[in-house]
């Protein structure tokens, strides 16, 4: 298993990003908010885990240990693969997912495209014991770097084409995102990629 990258990150795609280690460009799925600590030409740590399949070997990476291992994780429920959880994390932190399941708050998952009522309760049932409690991350998290001020928008503009809705969607909601930000004095550096993408995923749910 590879755990983890530790190398200059080339570029950077909408649903992932190219590290050379070695002079080897390993491609690298990722969350829009793990995209949001990488910045093309300089070095980065992801953690990482490869998903090998008949047709292909995956490598998918995080910003943290703690969000590797939980998408691990959420693989052992019945029908979470490994798009599924990703897409898990692009919507929900690790402890939010904890709390999430925890609680069997059904309407925190059904939030995920590709997760409906009976999934949620499925995904509950089977990982209540699995998960743990929020904050039981065992300190192996790495700091997240700070986020570029421009790129927010576009991060999670890829990030909601990637877990399925329309681009013109995506770009319309982003942008009432942006609008009730600039009204609460919110600035462009100070935005979590994260918290806007669950943002603009509320505003499309409506």
């Amino acid at each position: 298993m590879i755990s983890h990258l530790n190398g200059t990150v080339c570029a950077i795609v909408p649903d992932g990003a190219v590290i050379e280690v070695g002079g080897v460009g390993l491609s690298v799925q990722c969350t829009p908010g793990t995209l949001a600590t990488l910045r093309a030409g300089e070095r980065a740590r992801v953690a990482t885990c490869l998903v090998v399949r008949e047709d292909a070997l995956t490598l998918y990476g995080f910003a943290t240990d703690d969000e590797r291992n939980v998408f691990e994780l959420l693989q052992t429920a019945s029908g979470v693969g490994p798009r599924l959880a990703l897409a898990m994390l692009a919507v929900h932190s690790p402890d939010a997912l904890r709390r999430a399941v925890a609680t069997g708050d059904v309407s925190a998952l059904t939030m995920v495209p590709g997760i409906g009522k009976k999934g949620a309760q499925r995904i509950v049932f089977e990982l209540k014991d699995r998960l743990g409690a929020p904050g039981e991350a065992g300190g192996d998290g790495m700091p997240v770097a700070p986020r570029p001020a421009a790129a927010w928008r576009d991060q999670v503009q890829a990030g909601l084409v990637s877990l399925g809705w329309p681009p013109r969607d995506a770009e319309r909601a982003v942008a009432e995102v942006a609008g009730d930000m600039a009204q609460d004095g919110t600035a462009a550096a100070d935005v979590d990629v994260a918290t806007a993408l669950r943002a603009a995923m509320r505003k499309l749910s409506r």
